[in-house]
C-alpha cells in the first residue's frame, strides 16, 4: 500500500517528463506538453505550479506575455531522482506486464480468442501489442476516451466500448489509472468472461459485475 506522501507511478512519470521538458526549453507550449505527456492541459499548468511551489522550477516573463521556465539546482537533483526511481519502476514493470499479457493472451488462444481490443492506451497497451504478436492474436483497435491520436499501437483508437466493431472476442484492460472504473464498463458490456484483466492491475471482477450487464 501507498504511504501518505508517496508519489504514484504514473504522478512521478508526469514529473519527470515535465522538469525533462523545461531542461530542453520545450516548456514554453504547454499545448505541446500536454500532448507529449498524454495529459490534460490543466493538468501540465498545476504541475508546473507545484514544481515552481516547491523550488524546482523557477519562471521568468519573456517577451510576448510569455514565461520561462528554468531548472533549479533541487529541480536538477529531483529530476535525476526521479530517473532512477522510474527506470527502476519500469523494468519491473515491463516484466509483470509482459509475463501478465502473455498468460491472458496463451489462455484466450486456448478458448478460440483471436480478436482483442484494448481498453486504454498506456505503456501496458504498448507492451500487450507486442505480446498479441508473439501469441497471433489481432488488436482490433484501443478504446480511449478523448484520445488526440486516431491510431495507437499501429491500430485505430475507438472513443468507447459502443463503436467497437462485433466481431471482437475479448476485451484486455490497460487502463492504469481508471482500472477499476474500466473493467466495470467493459464487464457490463461484454460479459465477465469475455473481459481480460493483467494480474498487475490488482482488479478483482465477481460474478456480481457480469450480472450487472
Amino acid at each position: 500500500m501507498r504511504r501518505v506522501g508517496e508519489e504514484s507511478p504514473e504522478s512521478s512519470r508526469i514529473m519527470l517528463g515535465l522538469l525533462d521538458a523545461v531542461e530542453q526549453d520545450r516548456a514554453q507550449s504547454q499545448r505541446l506538453l500536454a500532448s507529449e505527456l498524454g495529459i490534460a492541459l490543466g493538468l501540465v499548468n498545476a504541475y508546473l505550479k507545484r514544481c515552481v511551489k516547491k523550488g524546482l522550477v523557477k519562471v521568468r516573463e519573456a517577451p510576448a506575455r510569455r514565461y520561462a521556465y528554468y531548472l533549479t539546482p533541487q529541480g536538477f537533483a529531483e529530476k535525476s531522482r526521479l530517473t532512477v526511481e522510474y527506470l527502476s519502476y519500469s523494468f519491473g514493470f515491463f516484466r509483470q506486464a509482459k509475463t501478465d499479457c502473455s498468460e491472458l493472451f496463451r489462455a484466450a488462444r486456448r478458448r478460440g480468442i483471436r480478436t482483442v481490443v484494448l481498453a486504454g492506451q498506456s505503456d501496458l497497451a504498448e507492451i500487450a501489442a507486442l505480446c498479441a504478436i508473439e501469441h497471433k492474436i489481432e488488436i482490433v483497435g484501443v478504446v480511449q476516451k478523448g484520445a488526440d491520436q486516431r491510431e495507437s499501437v499501429g491500430s485505430p483508437i475507438f472513443p468507447d466500448f459502443d463503436v467497437i466493431p462485433k466481431s471482437v472476442d475479448a476485451v484486455l484492460v490497460t487502463d492504469l489509472v481508471r482500472s477499476r472504473e474500466i473493467c466495470e464498463a467493459a464487464v457490463a458490456k461484454f460479459g465477465l468472461e469475455r473481459v481480460l484483466i493483467p494480474e498487475l492491475l490488482r482488479v478483482r471482477m465477481s460474478q456480481r459485475s457480469k450480472a450487472a450487464k
